[in-house]
């Protein structure tokens, strides 16, 4: 999981800070207020660790990416290229990392359950990207590459902390010192490394769990494909919906019979299609839903739906545009592996203020269930006071819900933290947050006076 995240000069962001990252983690503010971009940062780095190009710092993107960045100037806050671009995150494994002393066999050389990560960029001033210095804190130590200020190759280097005892690495026999290439994309350490030092090869751990945690990060955008009248599926087995839900159908067909989930403690597990099925009743969406081939043994598939018992199944395309709407994130939720990190964009669109609301309760379903991380881009009110009614009622702790407020002073974005107590109340609501609810209350009750009025004189 995903436990903080910092930039700085990146968009509309001169300094985010260090901001914590929860099970849940809500996104709340107006247009253009920077929730977008503090996505982006996440995809950018995704998009880069599944980049076939090693040699590329930071994959930009294309119009088939997750996110299109342009270049390094659109990048960099107020497009200052000399401007040095700062990247970071912290998280957590899955399981402990246990890293053996290559010199003695059976000893614990390092030991840890989270990571910090941390990279610095330039612009060369020919429009290429280079790293400055990137670097992974693990087990009391910092560990990383830092750039000749000459511009003359790398160096590597291992700091402690003040409770850790110093390591030191050592040159492999034969090797004279010489500098190093440019590190392998933004985070990974050259093969000169393992090869110019005897106890390096460790990094390579420290690589590939920075990979593996961007590797369990899934997004589904705000804009949605529209339901079709059939499906083909020919066997694809889709690691998530896809940025618009796409693959949502894939997804369901693919998960049955063999992938199982937990509803909760001491309930029978279901296929995630009856756990999608029930949270569409339970929001009073629909009463019945199902995915059937058109004929046995055809690849080609419908998505029937009954809106009441005892109604006639019709095509998911013959019913409210909601209920396609939702079927990805509902989906989404109990379809990826447990620990993966889920990232949404405005999933209430076309939802009824009720289930906009029924969907923080589908969120801490999924990350007590699932042991998921979601991360939400969200305008709804109603979805943050679920979240907040739930606090109070204790079904989820405070600690696992970060939300936040964003807003544009001076030309840049900031973020707010809410504070919220042990009974949900947030005490320091920003102004405006929704908009003024109680100004246009009072407005219609003056309209109404002088309306009344003038018809009096009338």
């Amino acid at each position: 999981m995903i436990t903080k995240l910092s930039a700085k000069n990146f968009k509309c962001w001169k300094d985010t800070g260090a901001v914590r990252l929860a099970p849940i983690t809500g996104l709340f503010g107006t247009n253009s207020s920077g929730k977008t971009s503090f996505m982006q940062l996440l995809l950018l780095l995704k998009q880069t660790t599944e980049s076939p190009d090693r040699s590329l710092v930071l994959n930009f993107g294309d119009e088939r990416s997750l996110v299109e960045l342009g270049v390094y100037r659109d990048l960099v806050f107020k497009h200052e290229t000399p401007e040095v671009l700062q990247l970071g995150l912290s998280w957590t494994f899955q399981k402990p990392l246990e890293i053996e002393d290559p010199e003695e066999p059976g000893r614990l050389l390092f030991e840890g359950s989270d990571a910090d990560f941390e990279v610095r960029l330039v612009e060369n001033g020919a429009g290429r990207v280079l790293v400055s210095q990137l670097a992974y804190t693990f087990a009391g130590h910092q560990l990383g590459m830092r750039r000749d200020p000459k511009g003359a190759g790398y160096a590597l280097f291992a700091d402690p902390s003040a409770s850790h005892q110093a390591f030191e690495f050592k040159r492999s026999v034969g090797r004279p010192p010489s500098k190093l290439p440019a590190p392998v994309r933004c985070y990974g350490f050259p093969d000169q490394v393992r090869a110019s030092f005897q106890n390096a090869g460790f990094l390579s751990d420290l690589e590939l769990a920075f990979e593996r945690l961007f590797a369990s990060v899934h997004y589904l955008g705000p804009l949605r494909d529209y339901p079709k009248r059939q499906y083909t599926w020919a066997g694809a087995q889709p690691r998530d919906m896809g940025q618009r839900g796409e693959k949502v159908v894939d997804a369901l067909l693919a998960s049955r019979p063999q992938k199982t989930i937990s509803p909760g403690k001491y309930r029978p597990k279901v296929t995630v299609e009856a756990r999608v099925a029930q949270w569409l009743r339970d929001l009073r969406l629909i009463d019945q839903f199902s995915v059937e081939p058109v004929a046995e043994g055809s690849n080609l598939y419908n998505v029937w739906v009954r809106t009441t018992r005892g109604s006639t199944k019709v095509l998911l395309t013959d019913v409210g545009f909601g209920v396609s709407q939702i079927l990805p994130v509902l989906t989404l939720c109990y379809y990826v592996p447990e620990g993966s990190t889920i990232l949404m964009e405005q999933p209430e669109i076309h939802l009824h203020p009720s289930v906009q609301a029924g969907l923080a309760d589908v969120f801490i379903d999924a990350i007590k269930t699932r042991h998921i991380q979601i991360i939400v881009e969200s305008h709804s009110e109603h979805l943050l006071r679920r979240l907040q009614r739930r606090i109070a009622e204790e079904d989820l702790s405070s600690d696992d819900a970060a939300l936040y407020f964003f807003e544009v002073a001076e030309s840049r974005s900031g973020l707010v933290p809410l504070q919220l107590d042990r009974f949900g109340v947030i005490r320091n609501w920003p102004e405006g947050f929704f908009g003024d609810e109680y100004d246009d209350l009072a407005a219609i009750t003056r309209a109404k006076a002088r309306r009344l009025e003038g018809e009096k004189l009338g």
